[in-house]
This record gives structure tokens, C-alpha cells and sequence, in this order.
């Protein structure tokens, strides 16, 4: 399993949170970024909400990375590591239970079935961290609104976990409103009372400060979230694609309509990483020449449609994949449908553990990034975290240190006592091991799989499936080697949110883009597009935004 999701699934999302878009963190009153708003006013002289610099290094933790456990494939420049095994025997990296008997009130969001209350799961973590946990867990489908109630009114429970891509409208505002300020407990070396948070990478604290002060406790999420997948025991000794026109080659040669097999599914999200794009992000702008580009003006975006309109007329790509079929990718993809697809890393386990039984030559493998020409991609890194859990302001100092040393046990890497405990439950009651693989029992199923726990502070991202060692090294191998090619973008790690009256600016590209790759508009078409745009507020946007760069910096 992967330490930062579900034994059982990645937590869905609307946008996979293990390959989301960055949300922000500059929230907005009025129009006013919050570094404005929320520091005392636009002419108070507060540099409350900054985000970057001086003041951020006030705010962050210093990150002491864990040795406890040594991986089997090593992590290379930020990239995930692998273990292939579960270590024997477990390390112990909390000493003794760090609460003080205490009980906590924690809402999280849950995909799947609530468990009951007062299980032997939840009896067992009780007793290992010293305190009671009372979840509340919420379906995670309909969560947003179940959070924006309970942050309009009085009745905040202690605990709050918050997806990114539910921190919509007011909700952002809660956050620095109603959750408490971090920082004095973390920051700096204030981080060493707890080892297994100081192990968390910087990039996901920077991305868990809130109108300028360290509110959340994040769950880490990999450097690089999507991949282009290919059929590797269908290929055979076929050469893969190193090159824009190897793709098209690839196209040409794997392509047979008559027996209905094409080579590609719908690759728009990796092809735009392929022309050095930052996909499916609405603040993509880098600097040229000293001014703020967005994507949407870039040639490299009018190259990366073309080159897909191209994949279109060859007839390269599945009819269903260019009718918007989109739920159907996988099916297409295990059928043999489809040569290739894309597709977030998270979802490649599943994959591979469901096809075992049921074709036993089924090989996945992921694409190496190439640039369009064949040369070194540029890759830019994905967001650092994806969800966050909160302390209420309302909880005394010495109920948040001890809340910091739950989160800590929480945050137990893999290869730890108290990680199997959190993300699996008790051993013969819970799972079983053999062969050196946990295996939930059906107790455990009910129980312990659909953990909540694992929200309140996570371990960094890792590769973890003894029960598939090769995919192990196939998966934590080709990040490894995409590794020394990310980079992160202008915005890294800013918690950015964009004014409402700029919210369907860009809704008119969604369809653009499709009709453009789809054969239905040319790609020249795009220039009229943005000059609608920059007509309509993306100048004046572009203004909001080097706003903000002149006062915080960049984010990378």
C-alpha cells in the first residue's frame, strides 16, 4: 500500500489529490488578497500573510528526515522511496503514548462504510496514544457542504480535517478564522519534539500556512502524480516512444480500427507535460523577459494542441476516449483496447493487483517524460499536499501539544510499529501476516481499513507493496528517473485563491482545447480566445498575480 492513502484506495477526489491542482492561499476578500485582508488591513503596514521569505522561514519547521527504516529503492531528489517488503522486525519511532488522557472531537471526510463506534480498532489506537479519539467521519462525497455548515456555526469539533479541493468559497476564510496558529509549536527547531513530523518535507508545510501563519498538519502527496501507462506485454520488444514524433509513430504502428485497437486513450494531461506545460492549473503563469505569461499565451500550449490534433487526424486515439468517455480509460486499457493511456500514479497498484488473476502476462509500465523533441522534459512538480487536518483556536495550549503528539504517532513512517497499528489495526485481529504480507481479515475490513486516522498528519509519500515487489521497483524506479527533471513552478507551495469575479475565465478553453484536439476549431483559434480573455480580466488578473509576486516572491 501507499502510506498516504487508504490500505483499501486512494481517497477519490474531484481532482485525484494525489495529482491535484494547486488551491491557494492567498484567500480573497472583496477581491483583496488576504495578505492584505487578514493582516490588519491593506494600509496597516502587516506583513501578516506572506507567504514566502523572511517570514515564512519564521513559520516553517525544520525538516530532520528519518532514518528508522531504510527503503529498497532509494528516493533520488524528492522522488518517493520504495520498500518491497515489510520490515522485520518494526521500528518503534513513538516511545511511549503521547497523550494525557484527553479526549478530542475530529470530523474527517470517509470513503466507504462508517465503522462503528467504539470498535476494537478504535480501542486499541485509543490506548496507544493515550487519549480518546472521537470520529466523526462524514461521507466524502458530499463533504464540502458538511464542512461549510459546521464552520458557519459555534460548534467547531477540536479537529478538522479539509481537503484542498474543498476549500471553496468561505470555507478559506474559516481557516484562518476559526483553526489555530501552528507555528510556536512547530516552528524552527520547535519541531524535534516530534521526530515523525519533522520527517514531513518542507514543501508540504510551506503549503499548509493560511493567511500567514502554519495552520495545518498535511498529508503529503509525490512529486509527480500522473503518468502516460503503456501496455508493455502487448508491445513486446517494441521500442517506446522517446520523442513527439515517436509517439506519432507509435500511433501509426499500434493503430488497427478493423480489429478495435487503437493506440492512445486520451493523453491531453501528459501531453501538455510533454510541450513543458503545467496542466489543469488555472494560475500556470511563468516569467518571460520579466513579465508574468500565462499558459493559454504560450506557443508551447498552441504546439501541445496541435501536436494532439495530429494523434486526432491519424485516428490514433479510441472513438470513446474523443467522445469524453473518460470513466471507461481503464476498461479500455485492461481489455487491450488501447495501447496506451494516462492515468494518476495512484491508481497503478489497483491496476495490477485486480488484473493478476485475471491475466497473469498483464505488464503496466509508465512512460519516461521526453521533451517534444526528444530532449530532457521539463516537469513541474505537482502540489506538495493535498489534505490538511486543523486544530480549533479554541483548544488550550496544552491541549494542541497534546494533540501534536497524536499527530506525531499518526505520522509514523512505514516500517513502524505504530504505522501498522494506524493503517491496519491489531495483528491476528485485524490483519494476518504471511510471507511477510499484512493481509486485512474481514474484522479488519470493517474496521480498521476505512481508516480515519490517517488523515490527522501522514508520513511522506512512499512505495509500499510487499505484495507486489516488482511493481515496487517499477513504480519508485520511474519516479526516480523523472526526478532530476522536476521542477517546481512560480507559485510552488503558495496557498493561492483567485477572486470570484475572475472564476469563469477560463471556462471557455475547457471546450476550446477539446474542439481544437478533436478536429471541430483550429488551433488559431486560440488567439481570438485570449484576446477575449485579457479583454474580460485576465490582464487585470495578471496585475492580481505579480501583485503578489512583488510582495511575497516567487514560490520555488
Amino acid at each position: 500500500m501507499t502510506p498516504n492513502s487508504s490500505p483499501a484506495s486512494t481517497a477519490p477526489s474531484r481532482r485525484s489529490f494525489l495529482a491535484s491542482s494547486a488551491v491557494a492561499a492567498v484567500a480573497v476578500a472583496g477581491g483583496v488578497p488576504l495578505l492584505a485582508a487578514c493582516g490588519g488591513g491593506s494600509g496597516s503596514g502587516s506583513k501578516e500573510g506572506t507567504t514566502t521569505g523572511k517570514a515564512l522561514k519564521k513559520v516553517l519547521p525544520n525538516y530532520a528526515p528519518s532514518n528508522l527504516v531504510q527503503p529498497d529503492v532509494a528516493g533520488v531528489n524528492g522522488s518517493s522511496p520504495g520498500f518491497t517488503e515489510l520490515p522485520d522486525p518494526l521500528a518503534t519511532s513513538v516511545k511511549s503514548a503521547p497523550g494525557k488522557g484527553s479526549a478530542f472531537r475530529i470530523m474527517t471526510p470517509l470513503w466507504g462504510t462508517v465503522p462503528k463506534k467504539n470498535n476494537p480498532y478504535y480501542t486499541a489506537v485509543n490506548k496507544a496514544v493515550g487519549a480518546t479519539l472521537n470520529f466523526d467521519p462524514q461521507d466524502g462525497n458530499t463533504y464540502q457542504d458538511k464542512i461549510g455548515a459546521v464552520l458557519a456555526g459555534s460548534d467547531i469539533p477540536d479537529v478538522v480535517t479539509i481537503p484542498g479541493w474543498n476549500m471553496q468559497g468561505q470555507i478559506r476564510n474559516a481557516i484562518t478564522a476559526k483553526f489555530a496558529d501552528l507555528s510556536p509549536y512547530l516552528a524552527g527547531d520547535a519541531i524535534k519534539k516530534y521526530p515523525n513530523l519533522a520527517n514531513i518535507p518542507t514543501g508540504a508545510w510551506q503549503y499548509s500556512v493560511f493567511g500567514g501563519k502554519l495552520r495545518g498538519l498535511p498529508m503529503p502527496q509525490p512529486i509527480l502524480g500522473n503518468a502516460i501507462f503503456y501496455r508493455k506485454d502487448l508491445i513486446g520488444s517494441g521500442a517506446v516512444p522517446g520523442s513527439a514524433a515517436d509517439l506519432l509513430a507509435f500511433g501509426k504502428e499500434y493503430t488497427d480500427a478493423k480489429k478495435k485497437v487503437w493506440a492512445f486513450d486520451d493523453l491531453w494531461t501528459c501531453i501538455q507535460k510533454i510541450f513543458g506545460l503545467l496542466p489543469d492549473a488555472p494560475h500556470y503563469w511563468k516569467l518571460e523577459n520579466g513579465k508574468l505569461v500565462h499558459k493559454i499565451e504560450t506557443q508551447e500550449y498552441r504546439e501541445a494542441l496541435a501536436f494532439a490534433r495530429k494523434l486526432h487526424d491519424g485516428g490514433y486515439v479510441h472513438p470513446d476516449a474523443e467522445a469524453g468517455k473518460d470513466a471507461d480509460s481503464k476498461i479500455r486499457f485492461t481489455g487491450g483496447r488501447v495501447l496506451m493511456y494516462n492515468d494518476g500514479t495512484g491508481g497503478w497498484k489497483g491496476m495490477v493487483t485486480e488484473q493478476a488473476a485475471a491475466n497473469p502476462k498483464f505488464d503496466m509500465q509508465a512512460l519516461d517524460f521526453f521533451n517534444q523533441d526528444g530532449g530532457k522534459p521539463v516537469l513541474w512538480q505537482d502540489d506538495p499536499a493535498g489534505i490538511f487536518t486543523f486544530l480549533s483556536k479554541a483548544l488550550p495550549k496544552a491541549k494542541i501539544e497534546e494533540f501534536l503528539g497524536i499527530a506525531d504517532f499518526a505520522a509514523a513512517p512505514y516500517g513502524t510499529k505504530e504505522f501498522m497499528l494506524t493503517n491496519y489495526g491489531v495483528q491476528d485481529t485485524h490483519y494476518t501476516i504471511k510471507d511477510g504480507v499484512p493481509t486485512f481479515t474481514p474484522q479488519g475490513i470493517q474496521e480498521a481499513q476505512p481508516s480515519t486516522f490517517l488523515f490527522l498528519a501522514s508520513p511522506p509519500h512512499t512505495i509500499a507493496f510487499p505484495d507486489e515487489p516488482q511493481l515496487v521497483k517499477d513504480y519508485a524506479g520511474w519516479m526516480a528517473r523523472q526526478a532530476p527533471n522536476v521542477k517546481k513552478p512560480l507559485f510552488f507551495g503558495m496557498q493561492i485563491v483567485e477572486p470570484q469575479r475572475y472564476a469563469s475565465l477560463y471556462t471557455p478553453f475547457d471546450d476550446l482545447q477539446k474542439d481544437i484536439r478533436r478536429g471541430r476549431k483550429k488551433v488559431s483559434d486560440v488567439d481570438a480566445a485570449v484576446t477575449t480573455w485579457k479583454n474580460s480580466g485576465g490582464d487585470k488578473l495578471r496585475d492580481w498575480y505579480q501583485d503578489i509576486l512583488d510582495k511575497n516572491g516567487s514560490g520555488n
